[in-house]
């Protein structure tokens, strides 16, 4: 086994979205299979993605993940057309569909592309029922971040 094949393997995690973590209460988390083509696949080993401003959509009952950026390897083939920021088909059971297009229609909730990641040889997407944050509810959580990271500072000196 090649060295790249075996650092790409070793990690599992592609990109996070760690600003939904911040704007959004998390309620329930799904796994969803993407459909992509070729050249996304392999921008996607070399770890060209991101998931800042993803979210999900329902359209004609199927789900798909917009405003994820899959940038294109300069070595792309020439006659493939690469388009980053296009809409991708996300792949989910029927149950876990229709708990999204019911949960999304109340007032407040949406659904986010938490992560991508590598599971096995397949390229999953991690998609969360999200609810958004009041502004002092993100104070409350930096407070809180912020305090953990002091406490674990004070008693890593302390012993």
């Amino acid at each position: 086994m090649s060295k790249a094949k075996k650092k790409s393997s070793s990690t599992g995690t592609i990109a996070l979205n760690k600003r939904a973590k911040y704007d959004y209460f998390v309620d329930q988390k799904f796994e969803a299979g993407l459909v992509l083509s070729g050249w996304e696949v392999k921008s996607l080993r070399e770890g060209k993605a991101q998931l800042v401003d993803s979210f999900v959509i329902i359209h004609q009952n199927e789900a798909w993940l917009v405003g994820a950026r899959i940038t294109p390897l300069l070595s792309a083939s020439t006659h493939v057309v690469c388009e980053p920021l296009r809409q991708r088909k996300l792949l989910l059971n029927r149950k876990e569909l229709d708990r999204i297009i019911q949960v999304t229609e109340q007032k407040g909730k949406t659904c986010a592309a938490m992560a991508l990641y590598w599971k096995g040889n397949k390229i999953k997407c991690e998609v969360a029922l999200v609810t958004g944050k009041k502004e002092h509810d993100k104070r409350d959580t930096e407070r809180d971040r912020d305090w953990s990271r002091d406490k674990e500072r004070l008693m890593k000196h302390s012993a």
